[in-house]
């Protein structure tokens, strides 16, 4: 039987899934692909798992397809085919998903870490859009990172393929945060606590809602999201919530 190349671990309300094929620098290979989507409708199916962290063993976070399983295959049949599954999982989680870098990412897997609504990375670690420069374009991994980047660093690292380091990918709002890497579980464990403090329904409601095409008119949006809003004041988190903050104790969610 092969080896798991993907872990999943849940504690204290904290779903971990860690990409473990080290000695092929995590590359999206067709195992790694299916085990992550599987774990990742586990631990989103899971009430107990109140946020989830995506993270790695090795030195890589994960660098991008598995080229080796690319070579000679048509067009149907490329792994990349499968990545859109696994971007819109993380991108539509209701559970806020964290990414934890302590080491490059690229291609690929630049596109998970834009997926992830937090992304936390060692100083030491590096990004690259290196698709060009083997002759193929970043196209499926443009729907999660294009929202992300601002448009004018999207041209250059797109076209350049350019590496790029963790400070700068804060900069250009691929990630959240960059720190040296014996303080990213601090940090990461720091972004974690904060989420826990949020109402699990509200949580996912503000999510799907960071995710809505906009209407044009000014009014129009304030009527959405005037008719999203009101249910959860009314709703059983939003109550709690307010209980609690009037008798200045923390909501049940956040015990």
């Amino acid at each position: 039987m092969t080896d798991e190349l993907v872990h999943l671990d849940v504690a204290a309300g904290i779903a971990t899934i860690t990409l473990d094929s080290p000695a092929n620098r995590n590359a999206l290979s067709a195992q790694l692909r299916r085990e992550l989507l599987a774990h990742l409708d586990t631990a989103i199916a899971d009430e107990a798992a109140r946020v989830i962290v995506l993270t790695h063993t090795g030195t890589v976070f994960c660098a991008g397809m598995d080229l080796k399983e690319s070579r000679g295959t048509d067009a149907k049949a490329q792994g990349v085919n499968e990545v859109p599954a696994i971007l819109e999982k993380i991108w539509t989680s209701p559970t806020p998903v964290v990414a934890r870098l302590s080491g490059p990412a690229r291609a690929g897997g630049v596109g998970i870490v834009a997926a992830c609504d937090i992304a936390v990375a060692a100083d030491s670690a590096t990004f690259a859009f290196s698709e060009v420069r083997i002759g193929v374009i970043p196209a499926v991994i443009s729907v999660t990172v294009l929202p992300r980047l601002t448009a004018r660093a999207a041209h250059e690292l797109f076209l350049t393929g350019e590496t790029f380091d963790a400070d700068r990918a804060v900069e250009i709002g691929l990630i959240n945060s960059s720190v040296p890497g014996f303080d990213i579980d601090t940090e990461v464990g720091r972004y974690v606590e904060m989420l826990r403090l949020g109402a699990p329904r509200a949580l996912a409601a503000a999510k799907e809602m960071l995710g809505r095409e906009r209407p044009t008119s000014l009014s129009e949006q304030f009527a959405e999201m005037q008719e999203l809003s009101a249910p959860f004041f009314a709703g059983e988190e939003g109550q709690e919530g307010i209980r609690a903050f009037a008798e200045k104790r923390k909501p049940y969610w956040a015990q």
